[in-house]
C-alpha cells in the first residue's frame, strides 16, 4: 500500500486510536488531541472498525461508486453477443436492444469491436516461370488522346480537347525476365489484339525468346474467335484469369502502373502523337537500362543474357 506523503494517520495508529477509545475508555476529543487529528475523524475509524472489523481501517478505493446511467452489465454483454456472432452495425443492435446508438458505439469501442471482424484475405501467391518464353502477359490499358496539354500543364479546365477519342496502349511481359513490348493501336478489337500478338511474339523471337504460353484476361478482345486462331497458329497456350481476379495477371498489370508514371503521365505532352512518339525511348530504356526490384535491380536484358 502505497500512503499519501502527508497522511497523519495509518492503519496501525487507527488501530491504536481504535483501542484507546472501545477498550480503554478514551473519549472522541481526548485521543483527537493526543493524535493531532480533528474529533470527526476519529469518530470516522471507530465507526468503520465497529462495521468491519481491522480490515475496515485499510485505505478505501477513491473511485467513486457506479453511476445510476451505467449500462447494466447484461446490455453490454448483449452487445459484446451481437456483434461477435453476428457481426452486427451499430445501429442494428441498438435497435434490437432499444438503447441508444452512441451508447452502443462507445461500449464496441471500449471492448475493442470498433469495427467488424473481416474474413482475412487470401495469402499472396507469388509466382514466376522458369525460362524466358514460357508464359507472356498482355493486358490492355486505354488511354485519351488530345490535341493540346492538359489542365496539368497550363492550369486551365476551361481548355480541351473534345471529340478526339481514345486510343490503346497493347502491352505484352515476359513472367521470366520482364522484357516488354507495347504499341499503341485505335481500338481493343479481337483482330486488333490478335495482330498485335502476332507482333509481339515475333518481336521476342528476335531478342532469342520462344514464346509457349499467353496470359489474358477476359476482355472482349482477348474471348474473341479470332485471337483464339491467332494463339493456335502461334502454338501458343492460351491461359484466362479467373473473373474479377486481376491478380492473377499482376505482372501486367504492375507493368502497367510503371507505364503510365514513367511514360504516360511523366511530363506534359503537347499532343497524343507526341506521347507515342516518346514510347519508344523509354520502352528501350524499360528494358536495357531501368533497374528492376524483382530482378535485384538489373534491367530485364539481363535474364536473357543469363539464361543464354
Amino acid at each position: 500500500m502505497k500512503l499519501h506523503r502527508n497522511a497523519r494517520t495509518t492503519p496501525a495508529a487507527r488501530a491504536r486510536l481504535v483501542q484507546r477509545v472501545i477498550h480503554e475508555g478514551w473519549t472522541h476529543a481526548e485521543v483527537a488531541e493526543g493524535s493531532g487529528i480533528s474529533v470527526r475523524t476519529v469518530a470516522k475509524w471507530v465507526r468503520r472498525y465497529r462495521h468491519g472489523g481491522t480490515a475496515a481501517l485499510e485505505d478505501r478505493s477513491s473511485r467513486p461508486g457506479a453511476p445510476r446511467h451505467q449500462t447494466p452489465a447484461a446490455v453490454v454483454a448483449r452487445i459484446r453477443h451481437l456483434r461477435e456472432t453476428k457481426q452486427w452495425p451499430a445501429w442494428r443492435i441498438s435497435r434490437q436492444l432499444d438503447c441508444p446508438r452512441s451508447t452502443v458505439s462507445r461500449w464496441l469501442q471500449r471492448l475493442g469491436l470498433g469495427r467488424p471482424a473481416r474474413a482475412p484475405r487470401p495469402p499472396v501467391v507469388r509466382y514466376e516461370r522458369a525460362t524466358p518464353g514460357e508464359l507472356l502477359h498482355v493486358d490492355i490499358k486505354p488511354l485519351g488522346r488530345f490535341r493540346q496539354a492538359g489542365h496539368r500543364a497550363h492550369g486551365d479546365r476551361q481548355r480541351h480537347s473534345r471529340g478526339v477519342g481514345w486510343e490503346y496502349a497493347h502491352v505484352a511481359i515476359d513472367d521470366h525476365s520482364r522484357l516488354s513490348y507495347v504499341e499503341v493501336l485505335p481500338d481493343q478489337t479481337g483482330a486488333q489484339c490478335a495482330a498485335f500478338l502476332d507482333r509481339a511474339v515475333g518481336w521476342f523471337a528476335a531478342q532469342g525468346v520462344t514464346c509457349q504460353r499467353v496470359m489474358s484476361d477476359n476482355g472482349s478482345g482477348y474471348v474473341s474467335r479470332v485471337f483464339a486462331e491467332h494463339c493456335q497458329a502461334l502454338a501458343l497456350r492460351h491461359l484466362r484469369t479467373r473473373p474479377y481476379t486481376p491478380r492473377t495477371n499482376g505482372k501486367a498489370e504492375r507493368f502497367i502502373q510503371t507505364l503510365q508514371r514513367e511514360w504516360a503521365y511523366a511530363r506534359p505532352y503537347a499532343t497524343s502523337q507526341a506521347r507515342r512518339r516518346a514510347l519508344r525511348p523509354w520502352l528501350r530504356y524499360y528494358n536495357q537500362g531501368r533497374p528492376h526490384a524483382s530482378l535485384n535491380y538489373h534491367p530485364p536484358i539481363t535474364r536473357l543474357r543469363c539464361a543464354a
